[in-house]
C-alpha cells in the first residue's frame, strides 16, 4: 500500500466517523402563554417552525394555559401547537412540580393531570402521546426515588425522553427578556449572540465527546424551551448547525440509537446530560464537566439582574 493511498484511505475513514452530525430538536414548557399574551396572541416560536417545518418533539405543561386570564385564547394556542404535522408530543407534567422536592404521590398526579386537555386533542389528530420529560430533568433524590418513578413510568408505558446537549438558554432567555423589557436592544441581541455562540460550542463539545467516548457521532437530542429568546433566535441558531454539517431528525430516530438503551446510572436530583448519567466513574464525570463551555460571565450576569 502506497503512503498515497492510505492518505486517502485514512481520510475516508475520517469521514465515516466525522462525518454529518444528526439531532432532535426538543421544547419544553409548552405552550407560553405569558409570551403569547405579551406577543398581542402571535405564537412566534410557532411560527418559526411553520417556515422550518422541522420536526419538533414538545413537552406540554397544561397548567400554563392557566397563567393568564385568556384561557380559551390559551386553549386554542396548545391545540394549534398539538395539530401540526410536525410536532411529536410529550408529557412534561401539569404544574411543572420537582420530583425530588414533592415525593412520589404528588409528582405522578402531577403527571396524570397535564393528560387531561392534551391526551383529548392527541386522539383528535390520532397522535401518540406516550413520551415523558422530567420536570428539571430531576429523576429522584437517590436511586429509591428513581427506580420508583421509573416503575411507574414503565407500567404506564410512557418513553422517558433524554437529553445530551442543553445550552442553559433559560438563563440567556432571562437576561434577554430583561433587557428588551428596559428598552436595550444593544444588550439583548449581545446576548442573544452569546447564545447562539454558546450553544454552538455546546454542540461542538458533545459531539467531539461522542466520537470520544463511542467512536463515532451520536443522535443527539437538543433540550431547548419556549421562550422569547428561541422565538427570535432558534432559526438563527439551527442555520449555523446546520452550516456546520448539523441535520436535525425526530426525537423517534434518534432514540434507535443503541447508546440511549444503555442504563442511567445517576441517582441524584441535578439536571445532568445523560451522557454523564451513562458513566460509572465521578472523577471522570467531574473533570469532563470542568471542560464544558464556560458561561460564568453570562450566569453572573443572570444573578445580578434577577435578585
Amino acid at each position: 500500500m502506497t503512503k498515497q493511498y492510505l492518505i486517502i484511505l485514512l481520510f475516508f475513514l475520517s469521514m465515516h466517523v466525522f462525518g454529518q452530525s444528526q439531532f432532535a430538536l426538543t421544547i419544553d414548557d409548552v405552550p407560553n402563554t405569558k409570551l403569547f399574551e405579551q406577543n398581542h396572541f402571535q405564537a412566534n416560536l410557532l411560527n418559526t417552525l411553520d417556515s422550518l417545518q422541522i420536526p419538533v418533539s414538545i413537552f406540554i405543561n397544561e397548567g400554563l394555559i392557566y397563567k393568564t386570564t385568556s384561557v380559551s385564547k390559551n386553549f386554542e394556542l396548545l391545540n394549534q401547537w398539538i395539530q401540526r404535522d410536525y410536532t411529536l408530543l410529550g408529557n412534561h407534567t401539569f404544574a411543572h412540580s420537582r420530583y425530588s422536592e414533592v415525593g412520589f404521590e404528588s409528582f405522578t398526579q402531577d403527571i396524570s393531570k397535564g393528560l387531561s386537555i392534551s391526551s383529548e386533542l392527541a386522539k383528535m389528530y390520532k397522535k401518540p402521546l406516550n413520551y415523558f420529560r422530567f420536570t428539571y430533568n430531576d429523576l429522584g433524590k437517590d436511586s429509591l426515588q428513581k427506580h420508583k418513578i421509573e416503575n411507574y413510568l414503565n407500567e404506564k408505558q410512557y418513553i422517558l425522553t433524554p437529553f445530551t446537549i442543553e445550552s442553559s438558554d433559560w438563563i440567556f432567555n432571562h437576561l434577554y427578556e430583561y433587557y428588551l423589557k428596559n428598552d436595550n436592544r444593544v444588550e439583548a441581541e449581545r446576548i442573544a449572540e452569546s447564545y447562539i455562540n454558546l450553544s454552538l460550542a455546546y454542540f461542538h463539545y458533545f459531539d467531539s465527546l461522542s466520537v470520544d467516548q463511542y467512536g463515532r457521532h451520536i443522535k443527539q437530542i437538543y433540550l431547548c424551551h419556549d421562550n422569547a429568546i428561541n422565538a427570535d433566535y432558534l432559526s438563527v441558531l439551527l442555520e449555523k448547525l446546520t452550516e456546520k454539517g448539523y441535520s436535525i431528525i425526530s426525537l423517534e430516530e434518534a432514540m434507535q440509537d443503541e447508546v440511549y438503551q444503555q442504563a442511567n446510572q445517576y441517582t441524584k436530583k441535578w439536571g445532568v446530560s445523560w451522557f454523564y448519567r451513562w458513566m460509572t466513574d465521578s472523577k471522570n464525570i467531574r473533570q469532563l464537566m470542568i471542560k464544558e463551555p464556560d458561561i460564568t460571565d453570562i450566569y453572573e450576569e443572570y444573578q445580578e439582574y434577577s435578585k
